[in-house]
């Protein structure tokens, strides 16, 4: 292996000329450099997460084209006599292009389903129980829809890279006269770069502290350099049953701070 960023010596380039990640000839143009690098470092943070369990059970919430999924199934599942990953993307197009590769690939325990998130909380195909939830650049509520998803299947662990949030920014904006005269705070939110930066931000602080609540540790931290994505925060959470006592109340009390109250029974917990 050249460097963290080429292809490594045990992935398989048929399935990465397939994924159109490399060429027909083998090579890496920079785009296609830059997903492997994230995906490749992904699925280094989630392998410790499944070493110890016997049949892990991976559910990759909006999957798109399943870089994810395939990658995950190559370098960890296809080695084991047991393990599955389950896609689930609403586009019944991609899933069918998934579902295919999966088959000529010889992965048996890759299953797709043409869902979205809410409704695959309620599926039958899906297990009651499962033990990793994944999501890669799940844009704007998408990353909310997982956390829901991983709270109501009991996930032991969830692996998320949150994109493009506008939902908060917009409450911001929509309220922003309104906070003028409520707190000083809002000079944070007064400018619309600020409040699209800063909206992105505090989306991710109430995730952290809903898990929390819920009874997981949460670390934050990068996925790859900055070079490479902007869209680049991983936050990893493991379930140990132990809530954070002042989780919800912390997060209560940013949603009447910020004059975010709209948005409190996104954020509530769940019980685990």
């Amino acid at each position: 292996m050249k460097s963290d960023n080429e292809v490594k010596t045990n992935q398989s380039v048929a399935l990465l000329k397939a994924l159109h990640i490399l060429t027909n000839d083998g090579k890496l143009n920079q785009d296609s450099r830059r997903k492997l690098k994230q995906v490749n470092h992904l699925v280094n943070f989630i392998a410790p997460l499944i070493a110890d369990l016997q049949n892990p059970i991976i559910v990759d919430i909006g999957a798109g084209k399943s870089y994810l999924g395939f990658m995950l199934y190559d370098a960890l599942l296809k080695q084991l006599s047991a393990g599955q990953v389950i896609g689930i993307e609403n586009r019944t197009d991609l899933v069918e292009k998934s579902t295919a590769l999966a088959q000529d690939c010889g992965f048996n325990r890759m299953q797709f389903l043409a869902l979205n998130a809410a409704d695959s909380i309620t599926c039958n195909e899906i297990p009651p129980q499962i033990d990793i939830v994944t999501a890669l650049h799940a844009c704007n509520t998408a990353t909310d829809d997982a956390i829901r998803f991983g709270l109501a299947k009991k996930a032991k662990c969830m692996v998320l890279v949150p994109c493009c949030q506008a939902e908060v920014a917009e409450k911001l904006r929509l309220k922003k006269n309104e906070s003028f005269s409520k707190t000083p705070l809002s000079e944070i939110w007064r400018h619309p770069i600020h409040t699209r930066e800063f909206g992105s931000q505090i989306t991710n602080v109430l995730r952290c502290l809903q898990l929390e609540a819920a009874g997981y540790s949460v670390t934050v931290t990068e996925l790859v350099g900055w070079e490479h994505s902007m869209k680049n925060e991983l936050i990893i959470a493991k379930y140990t049953g132990q809530p954070r006592k002042n989780a919800q109340e912390r997060m209560l009390a940013i949603l009447e701070e910020l004059n975010l109250q709209d948005l409190q029974q996104r954020y509530l917990v769940i019980s685990h």
